[in-house]
């Protein structure tokens, strides 16, 4: 990241110095950044994002926050040294590089910060992104990610917040530091690269967004997720025959398992894999259709053309990235 915003964000602020000295939190919000009727205190939306799409802020050092909610999402990123929050009751630790994605009305606070902890506030709409759509979009490109959450009966959806630890966000760390150093350079057109970083952003935290948490809790439950991995991963030459003798079962009894645990027989998660592959082709790529039926393993054009329909809703000549 650019010196000039590594030091701007290690230098204390007249706020930091007070609470430096004092070690007692100092609200700088006015009264109208805050609905105060609620059971806690709730930052407004339109405050903060009433004229920007984007507003990033450093967290003020040296004295705890109070609990308090908002009616935006918010992402914290731990630029360096380390952070303890509550988020909606459950005890939070941040690493230096670590990303914490929280949904609208979610209620946090955040300990004390010393003088090597720097911790990144960003504040967005969720015209964005909702959890909702990261729930929805791998449930739809995922067989795997589709059974588990339906085993966990929603549970994705229940929790508020997403953390992303430094071992496996180093693609989104590094749009996530070029947003911050474009925001604080305030160069010519700022406000609108920083928009198209915070797209990118989000597209990349969709493509990192974790499997439901809820664990698998029975031997058959388990050797169906294998299978499904193992669709995802072979669907192109895959067989029944193959997998039961991986596995170790006779071929008639799997197939029964897989539609009693699934719902669809194997035929058709193969067939349902290779319409989620072609379409990863078509909203990625500029290969022609064709090409593609041969890429994922379909020769007949009407088959295709039947099953993308009834898995999409869209014909496969409709290009459209999904909306975020």
């Amino acid at each position: 990241m650019n010196s000039q915003i590594i030091t701007l964000l290690k230098q204390k602020n007249d706020l930091e110095i007070q609470q430096f000295q004092s070690h007692q939190f100092i609200n700088d919000m006015p009264p109208a950044a805050w609905d105060k009727q609620q059971h806690i205190p709730i930052l407004k939306k339109d405050y903060f994002l009433g004229k920007q799409a984007v507003y990033i802020s450093k967290h003020n050092r040296f004295a705890p926050y109070p609990l308090h909610g908002q009616r935006f999402l918010e992402i914290n990123y731990m630029f360096s040294g380390s952070c303890k929050q509550v988020v909606d009751g459950k005890h939070i630790q941040l690493k230096a590089g670590d990303i914490l994605l929280m949904n609208v009305g979610a209620k946090h606070s955040i300990s004390a910060l010393s003088e090597d902890d720097i911790l990144i506030n960003i504040l967005f709409t969720n015209k964005n992104i909702t959890f909702k759509l990261l729930h929805d979009i791998h449930k739809s490109n995922s067989l795997s990610y589709k059974f588990l959450a339906d085993i966990s009966l929603g549970q994705p959806l229940a929790q508020n917040y997403i953390l992303f630890s430094k071992n496996n966000n180093s693609d989104i760390k590094m749009t996530m530091e070029q947003m911050i150093e474009e925001y604080f350079l305030k160069k010519n057109y700022s406000n609108s690269v920083v928009e198209s970083y915070l797209n990118i952003l989000l597209i990349k935290i969709i493509r990192h967004h974790p499997m439901p948490t809820k664990n698998i809790i029975n031997n058959k439950q388990k050797l169906i997720f294998n299978i499904l991995k193992d669709i995802e991963q072979n669907y192109q030459t895959i067989t029944l025959t193959e997998l039961a003798q991986k596995y170790g079962y006779n071929k008639n009894y799997l197939s029964n398992l897989i539609t009693k645990m699934t719902g669809q027989n194997f035929s058709s998660l193969k067939t349902q894999q290779r319409i989620i592959k072609a379409n990863e082709l078509l909203t990625s790529t500029t290969f022609p259709i064709r090409n593609i039926m041969e890429t994922v393993g379909i020769t007949n054009k009407s088959f295709f053309y039947k099953k993308y329909k009834k898995y999409y809703h869209k014909m496969p000549g409709e290009r459209n990235l999904p909306s975020l």
